[in-house]
């Protein structure tokens, strides 16, 4: 099996030129003997209509001495006795004449012409009264020299333009193969992790598209390899700060003269750095299931308002102690979708908004219902965000103001997560923010999610 595509695209060019040459060559050779057998019979018809018009006009003797003394016939004369034997005229430049069967000679002896075409023999019998009596006449075609020089340039031509042909096509198929070759090579850099690689391909048709295809892969992948880099770089950093905690605290407990107080605060520490490593891992399990879209939706139909409400009721703890107040506007609406995972959604913009806010702040959250979808807005009058960090807002592991990070807490994958869950629903997710002045969270979700995920 050939497998390289180069070999293929030369065997092919060359299997292309050689049969059609061939095919060509059979068929100009079919038609152009054809005709030639055509245009020979009919000359050799009236040479052989001469000759016996010469012996019927003149003597014998000067017929046989008149055809022995030319120099060049094209044709090849022979006359035969009624006892088979024969007189023959002209020479055969090296050409091959059939023996005349004796059957044939006997019918032109009484009186019939024989006419014999083939592809190796074509000759002429007449019936020949001389002096002496009977006798049959029979010519055969000798291929003059300018027809065997007009085969032999036909077979040169053809030589040497399958030479001429085959290297112009390898020529051609190195020009054609190398985009391939320079694919070829890239993709061995990209597999070292060199994404720095320049095409330069500038072809059009498949392999133009191909090349550009393969510089937007680059491009995905470079990026890829980027996250990649930027998500070992946080993860490391989000795990090494309670690690650090921990072993600190619990180098300080073992200290022989602590006192108890001291002792029950470094504990509690050490619980709540544990604690959060413990929803950092948990939180990474659940973006990876929700990014490789593993996770099947359980759909249902339920009230979105009190679904909402709920999720209210259940941070209450959060808010009440601040003094934050919320206003509602949730109009009825029954919606079809994950009911579980839409609940981790509000929990975590409610939890976002009650943290950034300020004491004594309000959050407003009202429903909007349109014909096929429906609209959730969250609003506080927190900290705010900056534009520049508005873009990567639901990057795992972002938080858009590093200074608070300890003041907050967190792990930056909360907004990655409902991002994703988002997405699962086929909805559309988008923040509105002025530093100092709050934030509003739109959610726009279909009444109606489709049981197949989408592909995103």
């Amino acid at each position: 099996m050939i497998r390289s595509l180069y070999t293929r695209v030369v065997l092919t060019y060359l299997g292309s030129v050689i049969g059609g040459t061939i095919i060509a060559l059979l068929v100009a050779t079919w038609v152009y003997f054809d005709q030639f057998n055509e245009n020979l019979k009919t000359n050799i018809l009236y040479y052989g209509q001469d000759i016996v018009r010469m012996y019927e006009s003149f003597p014998l003797q000067e017929v046989d001495t008149y055809l022995s003394g030319m120099k060049q016939l094209n044709y090849y004369i022979r006359i035969y006795e009624e006892t088979g034997q024969f007189q023959s005229y002209g020479t055969l430049n090296g050409s091959r004449i059939s023996a005349v069967p004796m059957d044939q000679v006997k019918a032109v002896l009484d009186g019939e012409v024989v006419q014999v075409t083939g592809v190796e023999k074509i000759y002429l019998g007449l019936p020949l009264n001389t002096e002496t009596g009977k006798k049959a006449l029979f010519v055969s075609a000798v291929a003059p020299p300018s027809a065997t020089f007009f085969i032999m340039w036909i077979f040169n031509f053809v030589a040497y333009s399958l030479i001429a042909g085959s290297l112009l096509i390898l020529v051609a198929a190195m020009f054609l193969v190398r985009p391939i070759k320079k694919l070829t090579k890239a993709t061995r850099q990209i597999a070292t992790g060199d994404f720095s690689v320049k095409l330069n391909i500038k072809q059009k048709g498949e392999l133009g598209t191909l090349a550009r295809s393969f510089e937007d892969m680059m491009h995905d992948l470079q990026e890829l390899e980027q996250m990649r880099r930027d998500f070992v770089s946080n993860v490391s950093h989000e795990v090494q700060s309670p690690l650090t905690s921990i072993s600190g605290y619990a180098k300080a407990l073992k200290q022989v003269n602590l006192a108890e107080q001291e002792r029950s605060r470094y504990l509690d520490i050490i619980i709540a750095e544990a604690e959060r490593m413990s929803k950092m891992s948990d939180g990474l399990l659940k973006l990876s299931l929700l990014e490789s879209q593993s996770l099947q939706l359980q759909l249902s139909t339920f009230s979105l308002d009190e679904q909402i409400r709920r999720v209210i009721v259940a941070v209450q703890p959060q808010w009440s102690d601040r003094n934050i107040r919320f206003e509602l506007h949730l109009e009825p609406v029954r919606l079809t979708a994950d009911q579980d995972q839409l609940s981790q959604v509000w929990t975590n913009l409610i939890g976002n908004s009650i943290k950034f806010s300020k004491d004594g702040g309000v959050i407003n959250v009202s429903i909007r219902q349109e014909i096929k979808n429906v609209t959730v807005r969250i609003s506080d009058t927190g900290i705010g965000i900056s534009l520049e960090d508005q873009k990567r807002i639901f990057e795992r592991f972002f938080k858009a103001d590093r200074s608070h990070s300890r003041k907050y807490g967190g792990s930056g994958m909360g907004l990655a997560i409902v991002k994703q869950i988002v997405s699962l629903h086929q909805g559309e997710i988008r923040v509105e923010s002025e530093p100092g002045r709050g934030t509003t969270v739109i959610v726009i979700l279909p009444t109606t999610t489709p049981a197949d995920k989408p592909d995103n």
